[in-house]
């Protein structure tokens, strides 16, 4: 936990596939509004992690993993 992610990883535990997702997020119970994690997800998991933080209400934005998403992500990702 904690550690530096590969950029292009799923965050999906146990998962070790390529990325094509990123999944922004916050816990608004105990996140400020400029308090914004991220999830990168695979095609196999993007929905999973999708129903995870929205089954929570969590704020959320799901957006393809693109160069500029891809570069904004590596500074820090979080494993689900």
């Amino acid at each position: 936990m904690g550690a530096q992610l590969d950029q292009d990883t799923c965050s999906r535990a146990g998962c070790r596939d390529h990325a094509t997702w990123r999944l922004d997020w916050r816990n608004p119970r105990i996140h400020t509004e400029d308090r914004v994690k991220t999830w990168l997800a695979c095609d196999a998991h993007v929905d999973y992690l999708r129903e995870f933080l929205s089954a929570r209400d969590f704020p959320l934005g799901v957006r393809a993993l693109t160069g500029d998403a891809a570069s904004a992500a590596s500074a820090g990702v979080d494993k689900a």
